[in-house]
């Protein structure tokens, strides 16, 4: 029997710590692109692929996350009476009918690898997916809908990659791949954060997995690798000797929101895009850059 891709795992127990102060006390998955926090924008994408079930790996001082796809009778009830329904549909509308959200405490960050075999007793024995929120990804259709189609043809764990510059390999995990048919490539190995010089290839792997449940074994068994963690990329690697993985070329601009630079660009990029603020916005954006002397102007448009 086919099975279909119903659940997806969230690791959200990280620190945050190249935000800091930021994400001292509140997540850095609740940090805002505009009027969504990151892990919205990474549910939602879940949501427009079929899934109703998501898992959120949490770790402590996450607590903002289980609030914001909670109930908030008190917000709705003050909406309802001063008459503000569109915002009260936004409210009602964060998780709709028939999707569910279950949290599981990951006592030590232990690593990527640690965060998802957490999620191992409310996964079960069935395929399910990992969205990362730091990686957002802006797609139509979302990525993983178009990772969810192609494993309903090939039948097999697919991981999201994109090239990277090879000088920047050190900060991925570096596909080695065999036979391709268009964007879908066969994967014979895969390395953590490997130096340039001995990356196999420059597919990096971006945070979008369809992965088997027995992937849960081999994290079970593995040893920490790279800065003392249980890596994904390990477990993967011994996936790859029981079963084939596929690495999948997606669609769509994504933007390092585990970054500084890349939260920003993801913030104006998305900005000059929303329906409430665009137009404004963009305008705003002319005038501070016809503020720039003409060397600050040419460097920006390089």
């Amino acid at each position: 029997m086919k099975r279909e891709i119903t659940k997806a795992v969230f690791p959200v127990a990280g620190m945050g710590s190249r935000f800091l102060p930021a994400t001292k006390a509140s997540p850095k998955e609740m940090l805002p692109v505009v009027d969504k926090p990151l892990i919205q924008y990474a549910v939602e994408e879940a949501i427009a692929a079929g899934m109703t079930e998501m898992i959120f790996v949490t770790g402590r001082n996450k607590r903002a996350i289980e609030d914001h796809f909670d109930k908030a009778a008190e917000l709705e009830a003050a909406l309802e009476e001063r008459g503000n329904l569109k915002l009260l549909s936004t409210v009602r509308e964060i998780l709709p009918p028939g999707v569910h959200c279950v949290f599981i405490r990951q006592a030590e960050t232990l690593g990527l690898g640690h965060a998802v075999l957490c999620a191992k007793p409310l996964v079960g024995d069935e395929p399910f997916a990992v969205i990362l929120a730091d990686d957002l990804i802006d797609a139509k259709p979302a990525v993983m809908t178009q990772m969810v189609e192609r494993y309903s043809y090939y039948r097999r764990s697919i991981i999201g990659v994109q090239n990277v510059a090879r000088e920047h390999t050190d900060q991925y995990g570096i596909v080695r791949c065999g036979s391709a048919l268009n964007d879908v490539h066969q994967i014979d190995g895969i390395i953590e954060k490997p130096k340039p010089a001995e990356a196999p290839s420059t597919l990096g792997v971006v945070g979008r997995y369809i992965l088997s449940p027995r992937i849960f074994d081999h994290l079970a068994n593995a040893r920490p690798g790279k800065g003392g963690e249980i890596q994904l990329t390990d477990g993967i690697a011994a996936l790859l000797k029981q079963e084939q993985v596929l690495a999948y070329q997606f669609q769509g601009t994504r933007y390092d929101c585990g970054s500084k630079i890349g939260y920003l660009k993801a913030t104006i990029a998305y900005a000059m895009s929303h329906p409430d603020v665009s137009a404004e916005f963009i305008e705003h954006l002319r005038i501070v850059a016809a503020r720039l002397p003409a060397e600050e102007r040419d460097r920006a448009a390089a």
